[in-house]
């Protein structure tokens, strides 16, 4: 027997016809790609959809095409999430930092019809276009005062696109299953792969992340995704902070230190989101500066572990709550939150540590299982370790038109395959050891390279640290730490390893330290471990040479 409710689906425009009709005077606040900020309301924002919607068709675009976006977080980036997905196109961002045949292979693997880029990046199109199969044009998101020459074929300028088109459109409602957006991953190894996510799937993650602990977001809260809107669709904050009413600040290309204090107090920014680099970058300015945060309550630090020391200094230096979490690209992508319960905010700074240091708890629609290598389930005991798998209704079935990549992805029940090692505790929060790709494995005993650089950063001076495994001839593998130190420091390697040793396990303890200037990253700003290993490929242990 069915239930007798009204079926009506799931639509992002609902999202933003929700906001401004019930936030409507509510601020979204935009440091541009022109220079200077650029403040309107959820009412505008959604007017303004509508009038791209409307001049998308008059491009010819029709349901299913793809517009691809080249884009920092601004406020005309958040305008196309909503024309595009809203008509029933499909909403494509690209990472504008892949390599060049990445990019190539993703713009014609996804068949764009349009690009939108930003200023910033039409250089990069502009040499990049002839490798293209399909575009049929680009449309540059800027004014007509900023509107710059270019050999980019049938180029457009945003603001011209829109300006005089109806402020009238009947979103249409369709099935709920409809593709609304395309991320692909980093592809660190191999060509990169296409999540497509749904008009449902988008929804009910923006539910779901509301719901989880520790969010308190609404009306009166200011939240700045730092996290790009390349990726991920920055984490779904361009769809759940609508749904509260919360005022959006976006940082556009200024994501150093200082311009994010300035941004953050100047327009009372309560929370957060981003990765572990660039709240390094922030503190170090804090520090230096002697600044303080004026309202700043939480940061969710995610796409990568969260150092205990930059939690703790948050949390020490600003009472800032710093909250933890993990996902994924094929995940919508958060998968857990890291927060303290009730009972545990009474505890000592480092027993609170313990558990935020954790990836934390499932959100409500993600189910966790982790396997041996014969694909058996390990109990949830917070002892047994093994491969992690998820499923969800916001978790990819399959790669966007990939059958190798995504008959390799699932399990025998279904199960995606994460590629973390991890264990699951008894209270339900997941502890991810490493990416099996990362794990070190010495004398037949697993090395987490996350714990081990988590407790290295811990050092006052160093700055970050990255751990790869190099190969030994008898343990197979050892770990080597890669450091950037502070300004102004002048720690060895000796000093390093003192530190580390009334940390970690004597047989923990990196075989070498290597100090360089920097670390390689990803646009998102993730470690890139791969090129690390390629950096040190022919690097031989000092023991071992020895």
């Amino acid at each position: 027997m069915r239930g007798l409710m009204m079926d009506r689906p799931l639509m992002i425009s609902h999202i933003i016809d929700y906001a401004a009709e019930t936030f409507p005077d509510q601020e979204i606040v935009s440091r541009t790609t022109e220079g200077g900020i650029h403040r309107y309301t959820y009412r505008d924002a959604a007017r303004r959809s509508r009038q791209l919607a409307n001049a998308l068709k008059t491009l010819g675009v029709t349901e299913e095409d793809r517009v691809a976006t080249l884009a920092w977080n601004t406020y005309r980036h958040f305008e196309i999430y909503y024309a595009t997905s809203g008509m029933g196109a499909i909403c494509h961002t690209i990472n504008p930092r892949l390599p060049v045949d990445q990019f190539a292979y993703i713009v014609n693997h996804a068949r764009d019809r349009y690009i939108f880029t930003d200023l910033t990046f039409v250089p990069l199109l502009e040499k990049l276009h002839g490798m293209f199969d399909g575009v049929r044009g680009y449309v540059i998101m800027t004014d007509a005062a900023h509107m710059p020459e270019t050999s980019l074929p049938n180029a457009l300028c945003y603001e011209e696109l829109i300006a005089g088109q109806s402020e009238h459109f009947d979103w249409p409602d369709f099935d709920e299953n409809t593709a609304s957006s395309l991320c692909y991953t980093s592809g660190t190894t191999g060509n990169p792969k296409g999540a497509l996510y749904s008009h449902r799937s988008t929804l009910l993650h923006a539910f779901s992340v509301l719901t989880t602990p520790g969010m308190n977001l609404s009306e009166e809260s200011a939240l700045l995704p730092v996290v790009p809107m390349f990726h991920v669709n920055a984490w779904g904050v361009p769809y759940f902070a609508p749904l509260v009413g919360a005022k959006l600040v976006f940082p556009g290309p200024a994501l150093d230190g200082p311009s994010l204090a300035e941004l953050m107090n100047g327009e009372g920014v309560t929370h957060a989101w981003g990765v572990p680099t660039v709240w390094l970058g922030l503190l170090a300015h804090m520090r230096s500066s002697g600044e303080s945060f004026k309202n700043l309550q939480r940061v969710l630090i995610g796409g990568s572990a969260a150092p205990r020391a930059m939690m703790a200094e948050f949390k020490e230096r600003h009472g800032v709550e710093a909250l933890h979490g993990w996902g994924m690209t094929e995940m919508s992508p958060v998968g857990t939150l890291s927060q303290l319960r009730p009972q545990d905010r009474d505890l000592p700074l480092e027993a609170q540590l313990d558990i935020k240091a954790k990836q934390g708890r499932r959100l409500f629609g993600v189910e966790m299982k982790i396997v041996d290598e014969q694909g058996g389930r390990l109990p949830h005991d917070g002892q047994a370790f093994g491969e992690l798998l998820v499923r969800g209704p916001a978790i990819i079935s399959a790669y966007y038109e990939n059958e190798e990549a995504s008959a390799k992805a699932f399990d025998d029940e279904g199960w995606f395959r994460t590629g973390d090692v991890a264990k699951i505790h008894p209270d339900g929060s997941l502890e991810i050891v490493d990416r099996t790709k990362d794990v070190i494995k010495s004398g037949g005993e697993w090395i987490s390279s996350i714990d081990l650089e988590n407790e290295a950063v811990g050092h006052p001076e160093i700055a970050e640290a990255a751990v790869i495994a190099i190969p030994h001839p008898k343990w197979d593998e050892r770990p080597l730490l890669v450091v950037v130190r502070e300004p102004g420091s002048q720690v060895d390697k000796q000093g390093v390893l003192d530190y580390l040793s009334e940390r970690v396990a004597k047989w923990w303890l990196p075989d070498d330290v290597v100090f360089v200037e920097e670390l390689p990253h990803g646009a998102t700003g993730k470690l890139q471990k791969a090129k690390l290993r390629e950096q040190f490929k022919d690097y031989t242990l000092p023991q071992v040479s020895g």
